[in-house]
């Protein structure tokens, strides 16, 4: 919806400037550019919520749409796991899939086939999230397989068997992706010895032990009402999916312990490094990064917008040296990498923010370098002209990343598990204007500038810098 608010006002704006309506100053023009945008984000539907007597919260935003994703977001995933456990977390989103008490694994894919929906499910360190795309019409249906799979799956040994070995395929196809086996690797030595540590997928030794203890313990222990975020975005009406959720989840109760865990889970970060050298690889792929901010932290806005000053290329992109961050100058320039994107990665208390590159083997110590070149002028030496370029992009792909009622059905299960509330589109947008130059520079000060920093890299990786020379470059002497 934004993003067709935004299309509508730039072609009116177009169409008037070309047919002579009016003539109006340049700053006078972006005057009303962000008034516009402004008022269409104020504009947004906004999003209702409720909380069961059970603890459960339901989360909506109601755009009229004619179809509607629906889901149940989970505080749950593999950090809070064991090493013992490890990957059940994972294996009981695949297991949801394949029969409940009433509905055998046929008869829940033809049912959702004749509807013409789509489910699907994801883990990931921190949640589990079992959604469904279908007709606004078919809510209510949709909300009442998501509880079916939720509370009364199967597990039957059979299935467990079956399923064991799609996992165990599954993590050889994980270990052909490079960027996901270094995103691996960067959180065991960042979180070496915690639970964000681990692979969501777990261990191979573990997929072979797992059985159906295993995962009914997991879903006591960790699924239930107040753990669960009941989100729904597009033709979704609010009161409708609250009393579809009493319905459906009223009456459960949970999680449900042997024994109180420790839910408190620290997670201790350590600057290391890890280096998997294998010279028969053609490309060495790198992560540098450092302890970012956790999602509910202040820095965090000024990171994002650190982040996007660093910015991302791919040599399939053109512009070659007019592109708009200087890092990506230098690496179309001097063909110093294949790719680059930064990233910041954020959980509960913690977060990585970084950088993941594709080089030719011999150019890593340069690329090294140049990162961290930026990383210092990000503490030391910003202009606000820069700074108002990042924001600008960073508000264009926050609202790009909303196109669709599954992307802002994720929005809202996600925020109402981090903040318990969603963030107004309004609101987000007007904290990132807020930040300056300064801003952006304390926080790089307090992140980066002197900080021990993390390091994976897989591949041809001689040429990478001594990690005490990388962390030697960590901060400037100037006199």
């Amino acid at each position: 919806m934004a993003t067709r608010l935004l299309r509508i006002n730039s072609a009116l704006r177009k169409y008037a400037d070309k047919n002579g309506f009016f003539q109006i100053s340049k700053q006078w023009r972006s005057t009303a550019a962000a008034s516009s945008l402004k008022e269409a984000l104020i504009n947004q539907p906004p999003t209702k919520t409720t909380t069961l007597d059970n603890g459960m919260r339901i989360a909506t935003e109601d755009s009229g749409a004619a179809t509607a994703t629906v889901g149940l977001w989970i505080d749950a995933g593999s950090r809070y796991e064991t090493d013992e456990n490890n990957g059940v977390a994972h294996f009981m989103e695949h297991m949801a899939f394949k029969g409940t008490a009433k509905r055998s694994q046929t008869d829940l894919e033809l049912e959702i086939e004749n509807m013409g929906a789509h489910l699907n499910a994801y883990t990931s360190r921190e949640q589990t999230v079992f959604y469904a795309k279908c007709l606004a019409q078919d809510v209510p249906k949709a909300v009442e397989i998501l509880s079916d799979i939720i509370q009364n799956s199967k597990l039957g040994e059979n299935e467990i068997e079956r399923e064991r070995g799609v996992i165990l395929r599954e993590m050889q196809e994980v270990e052909t992706n490079l960027q996901e086996v270094v995103f691996d690797h960067l959180h065991s030595v960042a979180y070496q010895g915690t639970p964000l540590g681990r692979t969501i997928l777990g261990p191979t030794e573990n997929i072979k032990s797992i059985n159906r203890n295993d995962l009914v313990n997991y879903v006591k222990n960790n699924y239930g009402p107040p753990r669960f975020v009941l989100a729904g975005a597009g033709g979704v009406d609010h009161q409708q999916l609250v009393q579809l959720a009493e319905q459906h989840f009223g009456q459960m109760k949970g999680p449900i312990y042997d024994k109180i865990p420790d839910l408190d889970l620290p997670c201790r970060y350590t600057g290391s490094e890890i280096r998997v050298r294998d010279d028969s690889m053609p490309l060495a792929h790198v992560a540098i990064a450092v302890e970012g901010a956790g999602w509910k932290e202040a820095d965090n806005i000024p990171l994002m917008v650190a982040n996007t000053l660093m910015g991302a290329w791919d040599r399939s992109q053109g512009g070659g040296s007019n592109t708009a961050t200087n890092l990506a100058r230098i690496a179309a320039s001097g063909e110093l990498c294949h790719s680059f994107q930064s990233f910041n990665t954020c959980y509960k208390d913690t977060g990585l923010w970084g950088v993941y590159f594709i080089c030719e083997p011999m150019q890593i110590e340069d690329m090294v370098w140049n990162i961290q070149q930026e990383w210092m002028k990000i503490c030391t030496n910003l202009r606000e002209k820069d700074v108002d370029r990042a924001k600008n992009i960073l508000k264009t792909n926050m609202l790009l990343q909303l196109d669709g009622t599954t992307a802002v059905c994720e929005d809202i299960g996600r925020q109402m598990l981090c903040y318990n509330r969603r963030i107004p589109l309004h609101e987000l947008e007007a904290r990132i204007e807020s930040i300056t130059a300064k801003t952006v520079q304390d926080a790089g000060m307090k992140y980066i500038y002197d900080r021990c920093p993390v390091i994976a890299a897989v591949g041809p990786v001689e040429n990478l810098t001594d990690y005490n020379m990388i962390r030697g470059a960590m901060y400037w002497i100037r006199y």
